[in-house]
């Protein structure tokens, strides 16, 4: 298997459009794709194996008036079928540097308590710049609610 690690870029949603399974969450949807890539300050890397996509990882440049700009890596996802061959690595690496060239001081990323293979991941890349830390994320639902009411 020949491995290509690439950085998408507005008018490659074809190459998105043949996926091994498992690769995102849901199927992509083009038009999502489109409006995702023409974003300025989204990114998306993904792992190609014989023309499939095999893994994605996908980001935001978060800038803030107080702060150093950060790069959030919303999600990272490799088709089970090619897990544990380094490719979620390659791919963070990528992003890793595509953030230091768009500026940013840091960059994180979450994942669940119970998801072992990515805080193997996480927990490998972390030395010698990097840290883990605990913090509690509240999901919200649209449309929101106002206090003390509760949605249908």
């Amino acid at each position: 298997m020949e491995l290509e690690i690439v950085r998408l870029n507005q008018g490659d949603d074809a190459l998105v459009m043949r996926v091994a399974e498992d690769g995102f969450d849901e199927p992509v949807r083009p038009d999502r794709l489109a409006a995702y890539l023409r974003e300025p300050g989204h990114f998306m890397i993904v792992a190609v194996a014989d023309g499939v996509v095999i893994g994605q990882c996908a980001a935001v440049i978060h800038r803030h008036p107080d702060k150093v700009s950060e790069l959030y890596i919303d999600e990272v996802g490799v088709s089970p079928a090619f897990l544990r061959q380094g490719i979620a690595t390659k791919m963070l690496d990528a992003m890793f540097e595509l953030g230091r060239e768009l500026g940013c001081r840091e960059a994180w990323v979450g994942t669940e308590p119970d998801n072992i293979a990515a805080r193997a991941v996480y927990e490998a890349r972390k030395e010698p710049h990097g840290a883990a830390e605990e913090f509690v994320m509240y999901v919200f639902e649209y449309p929101l609610c106002p206090a003390g009411q509760r949605g249908v």
